[in-house]
């Protein structure tokens, strides 16, 4: 599903509400959809509101598991000889607010 389904609240064409996936534990996937953005901001509200995911469950359905699906097995998760791309965040009055990212092991900003 959409991660700007989760940030908004609901979709935004009248389509299925990903928050409603979430509770019923079925949502396995979240996409960046057509707002990149809200891939980071979904996860930490799912990590944060009685979603029943944790922060690592939450972002692992906006990096690890997607990866998977996708066949890039080089990449999604914090390991030995993976991509090591990676982002560092803080939550800012309920937003997320990247601090630093780094691609390849190499700091973008």
């Amino acid at each position: 599903m959409g991660a700007p389904n989760i940030v908004r609240g609901g979709s935004h064409s009248g389509n299925i509400a990903a928050a409603e996936r979430a509770r019923e534990s079925v949502l396995d996937i979240l996409s960046s959809d057509y707002y990149p953005a809200s891939l980071l901001q979904a996860a930490l509200l799912l990590a944060g509101q009685d979603y029943g995911y944790d922060l690592p469950a939450a972002i692992a359905i906006v990096s690890r598991i997607p990866a998977q699906a996708a066949g890039l097995g080089d990449r999604g998760e914090i390991r030995v000889g993976l991509r090591a791309d990676l982002v560092q965040a803080r939550q800012h009055e309920g937003q997320a607010v990247i601090q630093q990212v780094w691609r390849q092991v190499e700091r973008g900003f």
